[in-house]
C-alpha cells in the first residue's frame, strides 16, 4: 500500500524544520550542499544562484541598514545613554594591531615561500602611509549615493554619524519619523536573513563543485599558517581581552558569537553583509540598543583583524621569497601598516588582498611580484577570506559585548 503525505504532515515537517533555528537551519544546509557538491558537482554548480543572490540582497540592504541606523541611534540618544564607543574604538584598535603582531610572530616561526615568477623583480620605493590616509580621506568625503551605490562603508558610516549629530537637536516627530525608517529597513533586513540557508546552499554546493576538497594542496602551508594565526586571536587573544574586562570565562561569549555570527560570515564572506545578523545576535544578548546600534558597523568598517592577519602573512611571504631580510623594526612597521590598511578592505569580499602591494611597498618589492601574491590570494581565497570574515565579524559582537559589560558595571 502507497501512502503520502498530506498537507497536515508536510505543514507539520516544515514546522519542525522551523522550529530548528536559523543556526540550525543554517548547520544542515551546510551539510547538504557538501553532500550535492560530492555526489553531483554539476548540479550543485546549478544552485550558485541562489547564493549569488543571497549575498547581492545582504549587500543592497546593508549600506541603506549602516546609514539609517547610525543617524536614528545618534539622533534618537538620550543625554543619560550609556552608549560611549570609546572603550570598543579601542578594543577594535588592541585587537587589530595584536593580530597583526600574532601573524609577524608565526611568520617568522614557519616561513613561507612562495613559487613565483621572479624575471624582472626589482625594487621600489616604499609607498607609505600617507597613501593609504589620503585614500581613506577621499573615501570619507565622497558622495553618500555614490557610497551607498559602491558599498564605500566608510563614506556611509560618516554621513551616518554627520546625519545622527545633525538631528540630535530636531523636533521629537523627526527624530521617531528617523526610528520608524530605521525599523521598516531593518524589518526587510530580517526578512532577507529568513533565506539565509537556501543562500548558504547554494554557497556552499557551488564553492566544493568548482574547488574541490584538493584546490588547495599547494599552498597548504600558507593556509595553515593564516589560519592558525586567526585561531589563535578568536580563541586565546580575543577571550584574553575580554576576562581582563569582564572578569569572568569569555569562552561562553566567544563561542556563542563564533557559532551565530563566524558561521555566517564563512560563507557571506562580507562583514558589511554580515550586519544583520551580528544586530540581531546583540540583541538576543540583550545589550544596550544605543550602544550596539553603532558599534556594530563601526566594527564591520574599522575592527579587521582577520585583514590585517593577511596582509601580514602575504606580505612576509613575498619577502621571504626574495630571501629579504625583515628585521624586527620593519616587522613592527608592517604590523602598524597592515593594522591600518586593514581598515580600508572592510565590507568587500577579498579586500584585504589588494592592500598587499602597500604593504610589500615597505620591503622594496615590485607590483608585479606584489601582485603574483595577490593572485595567490585569490587562489586560497575560498578558505582564507571566509575564515577572515568569520573572525572579523564574530569579533565585532565579542568586543561590542564585553565594552557593554564594562559601561554597565
Amino acid at each position: 500500500m502507497v501512502t503520502t503525505n498530506t498537507p497536515l504532515e508536510n505543514s507539520s515537517f516544515l514546522s519542525k524544520v522551523k522550529s530548528l533555528g536559523l543556526v540550525s537551519q543554517i548547520i544542515i544546509a551546510i551539510i547538504l550542499g557538501s553532500l550535492l557538491a560530492i555526489i553531483n558537482p554539476e548540479v550543485a554548480k546549478s544552485f550558485s544562484m541562489f547564493g549569488s543572490l543571497f549575498v547581492s540582497a545582504l549587500k543592497a540592504v546593508a549600506p541603506i541598514l549602516v546609514l539609517v541606523l547610525v543617524a536614528s541611534s545618534i539622533a534618537n540618544q538620550k543625554v543619560d545613554s550609556a552608549a560611549e564607543l570609546r572603550p570598543i574604538i579601542g578594543l577594535y584598535l588592541i585587537g587589530t594591531l595584536s593580530a597583526a603582531f600574532v601573524a609577524v610572530g608565526l611568520s617568522f616561526l614557519f616561513p613561507t615561500t612562495l613559487t613565483l615568477d621572479l624575471a624582472g623583480a626589482s625594487a621600489n620605493p616604499p609607498q607609505g602611509l600617507g597613501e593609504v590616509l589620503s585614500t581613506l580621506a577621499f573615501k570619507v568625503v565622497e558622495n553618500p549615493i555614490s557610497a551607498i551605490a559602491n558599498g564605500n562603508f566608510i563614506a556611509v558610516l560618516a554621513w551616518g554619524i554627520g546625519l545622527g549629530f545633525s538631528l540630535k537637536h530636531a523636533s521629537s516627530h523627526t527624530k521617531t519619523t528617523i526610528h520608524d525608517v530605521s525599523e521598516a529597513i531593518s524589518s526587510i533586513v530580517r526578512l532577507v536573513i529568513r533565506f539565509a540557508p537556501l543562500g548558504i546552499f547554494g554557497l556552499v554546493a557551488n564553492t566544493i563543485a568548482t574547488t574541490g576538497f584538493s584546490a588547495l594542496a599547494e599552498y597548504a602551508h600558507l593556509v595553515v599558517i593564516l589560519l592558525s594565526a586567526m585561531l589563535i586571536i578568536a580563541l586565546l587573544v580575543n577571550p584574553l581581552i575580554v576576562f581582563f574586562i569582564m572578569k569572568k570565562n569569555p569562552y561562553p561569549l566567544v563561542f556563542t558569537c563564533l557559532r551565530e555570527s563566524g558561521i555566517t560570515a564563512f560563507f557571506t564572506r562580507s562583514s558589511a553583509a554580515n550586519i544583520p545578523v551580528n544586530m540581531a545576535l546583540c540583541k538576543k544578548l540583550a545589550l544596550h540598543e544605543d550602544t550596539y546600534s553603532v558599534s556594530i558597523p563601526l566594527g564591520a568598517t574599522i575592527n579587521m583583524a582577520g585583514a590585517a592577519i593577511t596582509i601580514t602573512v602575504l606580505t612576509l611571504a613575498a619577502a621571504h621569497s626574495l630571501d629579504i631580510e625583515v628585521d624586527f623594526g620593519t616587522a613592527i612597521l608592517l604590523s602598524i601598516v597592515a593594522a591600518i590598511s586593514a581598515c580600508g578592505a572592510s565590507g568587500v569580499a577579498g579586500g584585504s588582498l589588494l592592500l598587499i602591494p602597500l604593504a610589500c611597498g615597505l620591503f622594496g618589492i615590485n607590483e608585479d611580484i606584489a601582485m603574483q601574491v595577490v593572485a595567490i590570494g585569490f587562489i586560497i581565497g575560498v578558505i582564507q577570506d571566509s575564515a577572515e570574515t568569520a573572525l572579523n565579524s564574530s569579533t565585532d559582537v565579542v568586543f561590542s559585548a564585553a565594552a557593554s559589560h564594562h559601561l554597565t558595571k
